[in-house]
């Protein structure tokens, strides 16, 4: 089993679309009005709109009401990251190092999501990260 993609409902999907186009540097791939992608190496973050969730059963899915998840970004160097995002985007906390040795800062997107730009910087967590 693979898991493919991570799917969020969004109230307002252009909104969604392009603070995550800012945030990865990857421009979506809009498959209809109502629904795009964003393709990473690893895998695919997906953006609903609050029409899609009528397709599977209504009610099932509700924008800008997570507070469960956080999407998780792994970059290259993560103060060059910090330094482009810090001021585009609505902080939790600024950049700072995890006890499992990843340096991280941590920000919500437009409806609310959790989203984390993590780097591992201990020698331990390098290690962790090399065989995936």
């Amino acid at each position: 089993m693979k898991l493919a993609s991570t799917r969020l409902i969004a109230g307002d999907i252009k909104a969604m679309v392009a603070f995550y186009e800012m945030v990865t540097g990857v421009q979506a791939q809009w498959l209809a009005p109502v629904f795009a992608e964003i393709e990473t190496p690893a895998a695919t973050l997906a953006i609903g709109s609050v029409e899609t969730v009528a397709l599977w059963k209504e009610g099932s899915a509700e924008p800008g009401a997570n507070r469960t998840a956080c999407l998780e970004f792994q970059v290259e160097d993560i103060d060059v990251e910090y330094e482009r995002l810090k001021n585009k985007v609505p902080l939790l906390h600024a950049l700072k190092m995890m006890p499992w040795g990843n340096k991280t800062f941590q920000f919500r997107d437009p409806e609310g999501t959790a989203v984390l730009l993590y780097m591992p910087a201990t020698d331990e967590a390098k290690k962790r990260f090399a065989s995936r």
